[in-house]
């Protein structure tokens, strides 16, 4: 013990606060009270809610007391203790106690510190802080968390295996050195080193061979490919014999289509024309349609012109008889009488009032049917535009 450690000892005491004053002779012969209480005091500033044995009346008490402590900064603040020089109780026992005291001291003035930076003693600069410099030391503070823990966990699994491996390790011990059964092991392992050796060896001697080998393949393999690119490009450059005809028939392909589609598209249309018809016309319930009306008015006026062609056949007829008549016999015959008009009634020559204005009847109602047949055929025609 020196005289600087003890008076450390007692000043970094009384900064901390202990209630009872330490003098420098306290230490010159054992005093257990003094360490205990000291000790006792220390663990309890450190850890207010520890639980460790008081009693030091006996010595087994104290001893258990000692290991207590020792073992309790051991965990807590990672502080190796020597526990003979504690249980001595003498100058040796402050170099121990010291090693609490200075972690505690530090802690405290630390805390002072900051302290007095939250007050305004000291002037703070959040400017001048680098936190870049700092990254490292937490990447490095990772790195050893993680190490830490993997050598923990093989420590773990390790130490569960020594009961096994500490009988095995004894057993090996206790048994005497046979020399015959060790050179034996050394003859088997020097011939599995010796044909290991050989083996490789023979595969560095196989290896040009491999290499010639591997070239080989890789020529034969790039004369395979020069040859292929030639005969593609070759088929490339060559126009097939049937294309010609292969792109006249995709043309008339095409027309063929495009004159299908027309077809589909009118054959839709008409078939949609229809089914509307067919609806217009069960909804009108029998009432004639502009349309059908149109068909039928075209179709009287056929009847119509087909009727004036076959009376002006007849009359030809008629009058070419009367004349034939006139030469032969030279006597008057009645004209035979004319059934039927344009109008549809029923007329005789009797009825009219001769043959001249029988005539003049006839040329005007033929004149009055060809306009009726003209206006008939216009209507049909804008029948037909409308549909």
């Amino acid at each position: 013990m020196s005289y600087r450690d003890l008076r450390n000892f007692t000043e970094m005491m009384r900064a901390l606060g202990y209630p009872r004053l330490i003098s420098m002779e306290n230490f010159r012969k054992p005093n257990f009270p003094l360490v205990a209480e000291i000790l006792q005091w220390l663990v309890l500033r450190y850890d207010p809610n520890s639980d460790i044995p008081m009693d030091v009346e006996f010595e087994n008490d104290r001893v258990l007391f000692i290991k207590s402590v020792a073992q309790f900064m051991a965990l807590k603040a990672h502080i190796k203790l020597n526990t003979k020089r504690l249980y001595e109780a003498d100058g040796l026992a402050v170099k121990e106690m010291i090693k609490i005291t200075t972690v505690l001291y530090q802690a405290a003035m630390k805390l002072n510190k900051s302290g007095d930076e939250e007050h305004g003693t000291s002037k703070y600069h959040p400017g001048k802080f680098d936190f870049n410099s700092k990254l490292s030391d937490l990447k490095l503070a990772r790195q050893l968390a993680s190490e830490i823990t993997v050598k923990g966990s093989s420590l773990h699994q390790l130490l569960g295996r020594e009961v096994e491996l500490r009988a095995i390790r004894r057993s090996c011990i206790a048994q005497p050195m046979d020399l015959n059964e060790i050179e034996k092991n050394v003859t088997n392992v020097i011939k599995s080193t010796q044909a290991e050796i050989a083996k490789t060896h023979s595969q560095l001697d196989n290896i040009s061979s491999d290499e010639a080998n591997l070239q080989a393949k890789i020529e034969k393999r790039k004369s395979e490919l020069e040859r292929n690119q030639k005969r593609l490009k070759s088929l490339e450059s060559v126009r097939p014999a049937f294309m010609d005809e292969y792109e006249n028939l995709e043309k008339d392909l095409q027309e063929l289509y495009a004159s299908y589609i027309e077809k589909y598209r009118n054959l839709a249309y008409l078939e949609r024309v229809n089914e509307d018809m067919n609806k217009s016309e069960q909804n009108d319930d029998g009432s004639e349609n502009p349309i059908n009306m149109s068909l039928k008015a075209r179709e009287e006026n056929e009847n119509l012109i087909r009727g004036n062609l076959t009376l002006g056949s007849s009359d030809e007829d008629e009058e070419t008889q009367e004349t034939s008549n006139k030469d032969e016999k030279k006597q008057v015959v009645p004209k035979p009488k004319m059934i039927g008009s344009l109008t549809g009634d029923l007329e005789t020559d009797d009825e009219s009032e001769g043959g001249s204005t029988a005539t003049e009847d006839e040329d005007e109602l033929l004149e009055g049917e060809e306009d009726d047949e003209e206006e008939a055929n216009d209507q049909a025609n804008d029948s037909d535009d409308n549909f």
